[in-house]
């Protein structure tokens, strides 16, 4: 037998194992009557009860084991997710870092080199969006020519007779998305009427 100083305890710990193993509150009985008084307001289990708690408490620990696990085995992908994300956005700076280098030790840059620039230059860009779009962050595509608030700020107006008001006339930069959260709206130009 194992002595405790209130009856109350025993319902307490019961009830609360069983929640936490079950996941909802138990009922138990407010009645004493399984719980065998003692002197001294000390009250003695019995073997059932005992038994009761430590499987619970087994039970317990072992879920605490294995959340644990799961939890480790999270970080270490979150670990593992961040360093490839610095490795592909590494291999950008690489890109850039080249295209300096050549910019520095070749001053007098002939014309086939500007004739390339673009082509280079967007190959980093690219790099940039796969590296993003892997992680669910993709460009916001609009589907009209007419601002859509919720997915674009307005950073200017332009007097323009040849289209309707409010229309978007030029994209400042591009927006984007990460899964349905708008991380940055696409910033426009929108038209509007000129003065009579």
């Amino acid at each position: 037998m194992f002595n405790f100083s209130t009856s109350t305890i025993y319902l307490q710990i019961s009830t609360w194992l069983k929640s936490k193993i079950f996941g909802a509150s138990v009922e138990i009985p407010s009645s004493t009557q399984d719980v065998l008084p003692s002197n001294n307001n000390f009250y003695l289990l019995t073997k059932e009860q005992h038994e009761s708690i430590r499987e619970d408490l087994s039970g317990l620990l072992r879920q605490n084991v294995l959340l644990q696990q799961s939890l480790r085995e999270e970080q270490t992908k979150s670990t593992a997710n961040v360093e490839d994300l610095f490795l592909e956005l590494l291999e950008v700076t690489d890109a850039l870092e080249s295209l300096l280098t050549y910019l520095k030790n070749n001053p007098d840059v002939n014309v086939e080199f500007f004739q390339r620039l673009p082509r280079s230059l967007g190959a980093v860009n690219r790099k940039l969006l796969n590296t993003l779009s892997k992680r669910h962050v993709l460009p916001i595509e609009l589907q009209s020519d007419q601002p859509d608030f919720n997915l674009c700020r307005v950073v200017d107006r332009e007097f323009r007779d040849d289209v309707e008001e409010q229309t978007i006339v030029q994209i400042v930069r591009q927006g984007f998305r990460f899964e349905e959260k708008v991380l940055r709206p696409t910033e426009v130009i929108i038209s509007m009427k000129s003065e009579p």
